[in-house]
Formats: C-alpha cells, sequence, structure tokens
C-alpha cells in the first residue's frame, strides 16, 4: 500500500504557512465553546453582533499567529513539537470545557493541579479518548509528517508583522465592539486555547513556588486560666455540599435526617472561594487570606499553643501545617473490610479511643470529607445510601437526566449528614464538654446555566457554588439533643469557624474575635 505523503510540494512548509494554517485550525475547531458563549450573550437583532464575532475569531487567530511567529524566529525547530503538544493539550480541554462547562482560569488551574490520582480518575470518560484521538493524536500525527521547509529570518518576520498591522486596524475600526468584549473578558478570556491553560498554569504554579512566609499568630491565653477541664472540638469540613440540597435549608427532600434531630443550630453562609484549596486557606484563618504577612493556619497555630491538633483527610487540597497527627483514610483504615475502608465514615474509626487517651485538656479533631465530590457522585457514598432514584453513574454528566444526577448528588448528601451524625453520637457518649461544626469547603453545580461542579471565576460563578451548609452543636448547651434544629439569623461565611473554633476551646487571643464566635452568638455558652 502506497504511503500517503503529506509534504506539501517538492520542498516542503515554510514556517510562516505553518503558523497560519494552526492558527486558522486551532481558533475554528478548538473555540466552539467560546464562540457559543458569544452567541448566547449577544443579542440577536444587534448590528455589532456580527462584528463582535468577527472581532473574537481575528483576535484569537493573530494571539496564536504572533506568539508562535515569535517562537519561530528564535527556533523553527521547535514549532512542530509546539503545535503538536497545543493540539493533544487543546483537545483534552475542550473536552472539559464542552462536558462540565469549565472556564479555565488561574483558579481552575489550581484544582487540576490539586486533583489526586482518585479524583482523576472519577473524569475518565470513554468520550475524552473520542477527543484525544480525533482532534488531538490524528492532527498531531499530521503534523509530525510534515517536512518544515528552513525559512529565512526576513520572511519569518513577514508574517508577525503583517498578522499586527491587520489585527490594529481591525480592532482600530471596531472599537464599538470593545466594551462587550471586555465585560465579559473574564469568560472569554479562559476559553481562549491553549493559552488560557498555558498562561493560567503558569501563574497559579508560580505562585505554589514562592516562598511563603507564615507569621507566628500572638500567644493564646485560656477564658478561665488555670483550668484543666477537657474540652473537644470536632470541625467537620464538607465536599462541594451545596446549601441548596440541604433539609436543614428547606429543601424539599430528608437529605439530613441525622442532623435534623440532633439539636444543631443552622445559619446561612457564603463561602470564601470556589475551590477548594482557596477555600480551605480561608476557613483556617482570622482574617481574608491575601493580606501581608501570610499567617500560619488555625490547626499549626493551636498546636503550637499546647492544643492536641489531629487531622484526618479523605481529600487534599490543604495548606501546609504542623500537626501533632496527620493522617489519611488510606492508613487510618488499613485491615478495614467495611464500608468504612473506603468512605467517609473511615474518618471516625479509632477516633472515640484517640480522644479519650488525650493527655492534653484541649483537643481539636478536624474531618476533611470526600463528601459529594464530582462528578462521580454516585461514588461518593455506600450502596446503602442509594436512597434517591434512579442515579447517575456516568462521568459524562450532560448525558444524564436532571432527576439522575440530583438523586445521586442528594444521596451523597444524606451520606454526609450520616457521617456528621455519627460523630455527634459519638461526642455524646464520651460525655465530655464538646462541640462541633460542620461547614463546606464550597458549593456545586448541577447543570444549571450548562454549569457543572465548581472552581467558576468568582465573579461569574452562581450562588449554588458559593452558599454553603454551616451548621453547629454543642454537647452542654440548651440545645445537646433532641431538638429540631435552631436557625440562626445574620451574615455568616467561612471567616467564622477559626473564631468559633477558638471561643468553643475556651481560648482567648488578640486575633480571635468573640462577635465572630458562633456558639457566643447562639447563646450556646
Amino acid at each position: 500500500m502506497r504511503e500517503i505523503d503529506f509534504r506539501p510540494g517538492r520542498h516542503g512548509m515554510g514556517s510562516n504557512r505553518l503558523i497560519l494554517a494552526y492558527g486558522l485550525f486551532n481558533t475554528l475547531v478548538f473555540h466552539i465553546p467560546l464562540l457559543a458563549f458569544t452567541l448566547a450573550n449577544l443579542e440577536a437583532t444587534a448590528r455589532s453582533s456580527v462584528w463582535i464575532v468577527l472581532t473574537l475569531l481575528l483576535i484569537v487567530t493573530s494571539i496564536t499567529i504572533l506568539l508562535l511567529s515569535l517562537v519561530a524566529l528564535v527556533a523553527q525547530w521547535l514549532l512542530k513539537p509546539l503545535i503538536c503538544l497545543f493540539i493533544t493539550g487543546n483537545a483534552v480541554a475542550l473536552y472539559f470545557m464542552v462536558s462540565y462547562g469549565v472556564v479555565l482560569d488561574r483558579s481552575m488551574m489550581g484544582n487540576l493541579f490539586n486533583t489526586n490520582l482518585a479524583e482523576a480518575s472519577d473524569l475518565f470518560h470513554p468520550t475524552l479518548l473520542l477527543y484525544l484521538i480525533a482532534l488531538g493524536l490524528i492532527p498531531s500525527s499530521i503534523v509530525s509528517r510534515l517536512r518544515l521547509r528552513p525559512t529565512p529570518f526576513a520572511r519569518r518576520l513577514i508574517l508577525p508583522a503583517v498578522t499586527a498591522i491587520v489585527a490594529l486596524l481591525w480592532l482600530y475600526g471596531t472599537a464599538s465592539t470593545w466594551l462587550w468584549i471586555d465585560q465579559h473578558a473574564k469568560q472569554l478570556g479562559g476559553k481562549v486555547l491553549p493559552w488560557s491553560y498555558l498562561v493560567n498554569g503558569a501563574r497559579h504554579l508560580a505562585g505554589a513556588a514562592a516562598p511563603q512566609q507564615r507569621a507566628q499568630l500572638p500567644p493564646v491565653t485560656e477564658e478561665q486560666p488555670g483550668s484543666q477541664a477537657r474540652r473537644v472540638v470536632v470541625l467537620v469540613i464538607g465536599e462541594s455540599a451545596r446549601q441548596q440540597n440541604h433539609a436543614l435549608y428547606g429543601y424539599g427532600r430528608p437529605t439530613t435526617p441525622s442532623m435534623d434531630h440532633a439539636g444543631v443550630t443552622v445559619v446561612k453562609a457564603r463561602a470564601c472561594a470556589t475551590y477548594t484549596t482557596a477555600a480551605l486557606e480561608c476557613l483556617l484563618a482570622f482574617e481574608a487570606p491575601g493580606s501581608t504577612p501570610t499567617w500560619e493556619p488555625l490547626t499549626t497555630y493551636l498546636q503550637r499553643n499546647g492544643v492536641d491538633v489531629t487531622w484526618r483527610s479523605h481529600n487534599g487540597g490543604e495548606p501546609p501545617m504542623q500537626v501533632q497527627h496527620l493522617e489519611r483514610l488510606e492508613h487510618i483504615a488499613e485491615g478495614c473490610r467495611a464500608d468504612e475502608c473506603t468512605h467517609d465514615e473511615g474518618l471516625l474509626r479509632g477516633l472515640e479511643a484517640r480522644i479519650t487517651g488525650s493527655s492534653q485538656p484541649r483537643q481539636l479533631i478536624v474531618l476533611h470529607l470526600a463528601g459529594s465530590h464530582g462528578p462521580a457522585y454516585h461514588t461518593r457514598y455506600p450502596a446503602r445510601f442509594e436512597v434517591f432514584t434512579p442515579v447517575c453513574k456516568s462521568v459524562q454528566l450532560d448525558l444524564c437526566s436532571q432527576e439522575e444526577l440530583v438523586n445521586a448528588y442528594d444521596n451523597s448528601i444524606l451520606y454526609a449528614d450520616f457521617v456528621v451524625g455519627s460523630a455527634i453520637a459519638m461526642l455524646r457518649r464520651l460525655d465530655l464538654p464538646s462541640s462541633l461544626i460542620y461547614v463546606s469547603d464550597h458549593g456545586e453545580s448541577l447543570g444549571e446555566s450548562g454549569l457543572y461542579l465548581h472552581g467558576t471565576p468568582w465573579s461569574i460563578a452562581p450562588d449554588v457554588q458559593k452558599d454553603i451548609p454551616f451548621v453547629f452543636w454543642q454537647s452542654h448547651g440548651p440545645r445537646s439533643g433532641g431538638a429540631p434544629p435552631r436557625r440562626l439569623d445574620g451574615q455568616f461565611s467561612q471567616m467564622h469557624v477559626a473564631h468559633s473554633v477558638m471561643g468553643a476551646l475556651g481560648l482567648r487571643s488578640a486575633v480571635a474575635d468573640p462577635a465572630r464566635d458562633v456558639f457566643r452568638l447562639a447563646g450556646a455558652r
């Protein structure tokens, strides 16, 4: 069989033609989400609509041509490998953009780099292979077989020069489109491939690599000096639990039966971010992160001041911390053969003995749940919690009906409620002065406005990714058990957590504000 010759002409393809061909291919094939968003947000009758679409296509193509032309001016041999990498990366990115409506900004790239192997495997679907082969590997194979003809330096200058002139003249002539593009810049920027994930990925890695000087917080004092009375606080951090799907907040389904009858107090709260790493940084801080200097997290602070701190995790994304006990579920559940081995309830294994065996009067236990982390919601709970059926059992969420998707998600909320209820029951058995806080890191989108999962930039994220459950309980308070939930009015956020933990432990500090202690506000102490 005769081999197909992809080489154009006798002398091959010059770098300018290759760049131009890729620029057009990249714009037309990998920017369907960009065009879809643009068309969905334009007024069909507006005269400027056509010009806005054409201007965006020109901008995307020009950026690609200009940047690759700079590469060609330095090293022509890099063009083919880079283009092959871009095509493959774009194919994968396009799959996630189409399937989950993600925006590839800096926070989303942070999510990607903080995703562990188990979470990454949940995202796999055979459709991803189709995207990778059809839009990635096959075009890359064609490019790799092209014979690149060396182009003189002077000619390599022609393409970027002409592109820049045409782009500037066009942008000047269509100045009326700038306002619309500026208004939607964040959504548009996260959809430009490959530059969205390359630039924002580099921004995230640069920030992560920069040494963080964490200043020590001021010393801790006791509310009752010299008191050696035991106090235990359990902080349960949920994952992707949106407030809207909790019966505690008026949801029409019984998704929180355990907490409904545990004597808890419920507040409406907002997350600080729509992705785990930033949310946890905020949740463990006394002031909003981003201030200078960066302070040590609550866990390190309390451990340094004599509190016995245990962090048990079935998740990831935690900030660096120094605590006495830092444990993951796979280590806690060694030798276990029940549901708790692979699900969140395993974080409670042996915890009662850990608490009673501590020699320190104050203990903080943090349980970081896998909770409702998508897209494989059906794997986040044991089979006995599959109450709402039928359920979505695919990670290709747009292929499931809305009923199936919500059923699977609600089952994961039901299971998280069981874990929280089990923790409260354990604390009751101990008969020690104890407190519990349950709060999620962020919410979740379940297909509303074409969005799935979380991590959407804050400025454009829907409320379902921002509004979170915030529930607390105290053993020796006026509502220690058997009572329906009480609702505490006010504006609350994750910024109340650290102050509330300090109050529940009976500790004071210059950074701890009693006005942000939810237990004090509720009259529980």
